[in-house]
């Protein structure tokens, strides 16, 4: 007799969004930059997730390598939320006119230009054929800028690294590089109800890198 077929968990991974007020984002912003990167965006178009691993460097850089390591094969199954444009693939190309139009939302609860297509995008999500069962946030905690937005219409199917608690963004970013290297995946615990502060863990030891050949 065969056994019934039954759906695999489908697990969604969020990414927070790169500031892009900083130098590095003014330099995308401005249009005058003369590296590849400025330049593709200047005359074409570049994926929002290459541009918030240049914004953010290290942070978005290990949320993004996390993501697609332990992701499953449904391209949905890694969304970068995207002040002004709800939830975008990382392999979303947008231009310079739509990345100064993302870089100028305010990501705040009570903004109604990042809140309303951030919420549309979730129940898009949720109701579609494949709801996710679990949806981990890679991105802060500590504040409401996320959380209380998500939590509204996710529910306890909101799950966050319990790691994650009392780190900053770089020791975060660190931290995510470390399990991709190490092919190990954080603890998830739901967000509702949660502790989201906490004392400062250890420093992280060093990345060991393997001497190249040749």
């Amino acid at each position: 007799m065969s056994l019934p077929f039954t759906t695999p968990p489908r697990t969604v991974f969020l990414l927070s969004p790169a500031f892009c007020g900083g130098r590095r984002g003014q330099l995308l912003l401005g249009g005058e930059g003369r590296f590849p990167l400025a330049e593709r965006l200047r005359f074409g178009a570049a994926p929002i997730g290459e541009i918030f691993s240049f914004v953010s460097g290290l942070y978005f850089r290990g949320k993004l390598a996390y993501a697609h390591c332990f992701a499953g094969a449904d391209p949905g199954d890694v969304l970068v939320i995207t002040p002004g444009w709800g939830l975008l693939a990382p392999d979303r190309p947008v231009t310079l006119a739509d990345l100064r139009e993302i870089a100028a939302v305010g990501v705040a609860p009570d903004v109604p230009a990042y809140r309303k297509p951030l919420e549309r995008d979730l129940r898009a999500l949720i109701g579609g054929p494949a709801p996710p069962d679990v949806v981990v946030l890679l991105g802060s905690i500590a504040s409401g800028k996320y959380v209380d937005v998500l939590l509204d219409l996710l529910g306890d199917r909101l799950r966050f690294p319990v790691e994650f608690v009392g780190r900053g963004d770089m020791s975060r970013g660190g931290l995510m590089l470390r399990c991709v290297s190490e092919s190990r995946e954080l603890i998830y615990v739901p967000l509702a109800g949660a502790p989201r502060h906490g004392p400062r863990p250890p420093r992280l030891a060093p990345l060991v890198r393997e001497p190249q050949r040749g």
